[in-house]
């Protein structure tokens, strides 16, 4: 499988995910390829918005480019929603981070396992309201 596809499933998932909780979901097809910034999946309920940069990994650490992050937390000011990374690491729940909990490089942003069971929330932390 590769790897757009495998993103692409996982971001398939968590929107099923979501429309099963009660919350609506869209995913931005083609969201890393556009010239403005778009998340890779915008869910929300009566409450709430959320602005997800998803990724999935079967490595123990996944970087993220500095421009990834910086338009996503972009694009939720600007929409009112809250920027999250949804992390999917291989045979793990998906895990959800603020950018303010990913360890900052000098070019990137990066989340590891460790880090993402300590500090990340589970779907349903995630979508408690």
């Amino acid at each position: 499988m590769s790897h757009k596809s495998k993103g692409s499933n996982a971001e398939r998932d968590l929107i099923h995910k979501f429309n099963a909780a009660g919350w609506v979901a869209i995913r931005s097809a083609g969201s890393g390829s556009q010239k403005f910034p778009a998340p890779d999946i915008l869910a929300g309920n009566n409450l709430r918005r959320v602005a997800l940069e998803c990724k999935a990994t079967r490595d123990i650490k996944k970087y993220l480019t500095a421009q990834e992050v910086d338009e996503l937390v972009l694009f939720a000011q600007t929409f009112g929603a809250e920027p999250w990374i949804g992390i999917k690491f291989d045979r793990l729940d998906w895990f959800f981070i603020t950018v303010e909990d990913m360890d900052k490089t000098a070019k990137s942003y990066a989340i590891d396992i460790p880090t993402a069971k300590n500090k990340g929330l589970s779907f349903d932390e995630l979508i408690k309201t």
